[in-house]
């Protein structure tokens, strides 16, 4: 039986206060496109975009914690709001305890969204740990949701509206 968002976990999705989310096969496919020049370039989906502001409208922080390293991923994360931004991170729990501590926030009320092999530690210490429907069975095993959606293709934005109504129902009880 796959792990969704429909199943019980609302009260996990209301207590969380910050989203780390991974670039590369979470807010894109996982494809990379060079052009002539060597640059690299990302597609990003504009519906998880949308999502992403809407969770920011609403109160929760949102961070970029990647291992990859372009221009494309601080550009975008400017175009949606997105404040704070790690590229090239070769251990991505350190950076998110110390941005956790920075800000406050207990470990438990953060959720991370990932796919590979170099996102499983922090999966592994977040409250809502979440994988996209494609990601690597590593990340699937120690993740509490599973999205419908595959990376780039809109599971950012089903993890951002389930959060959103969780917000609001929890707000209206």
């Amino acid at each position: 039986m796959q792990k969704t968002i429909e199943t019980d976990l609302y009260k996990q999705l209301s207590n969380i206060r910050l989203v780390s989310l991974d670039v590369d096969g979470v807010l894109t496919d996982g494809g990379l496109y060079y052009a002539d020049d060597g640059s690299i370039q990302r597609k990003f989906n504009v519906k998880d975009g949308v999502g992403i502001k809407r969770l920011i409208e609403s109160g929760i922080i949102v961070a970029i914690i990647s291992a990859g390293i372009s221009g494309s991923i601080p550009s975008r994360a400017k175009t949606l709001g997105i404040k704070y931004v790690f590229t090239g991170v070769e251990d991505k729990q350190i950076v998110l305890e110390e941005l956790c501590k920075d800000l406050k926030i207990k470990l438990n009320e953060a959720a991370h969204i990932g796919d590979d092999l170099n996102d499983v530690a922090l999966l592994k210490i977040v409250g809502l740990p979440i994988a996209v429907a494609d990601a690597q069975p590593e990340a699937i095993k120690v993740s509490k949701i599973i999205t419908k959606k595959n990376g780039g293709c809109g599971a950012v934005r089903e993890v951002c509206d389930a959060l959103i109504m969780s917000i609001d129902s929890s707000v209206h009880q």
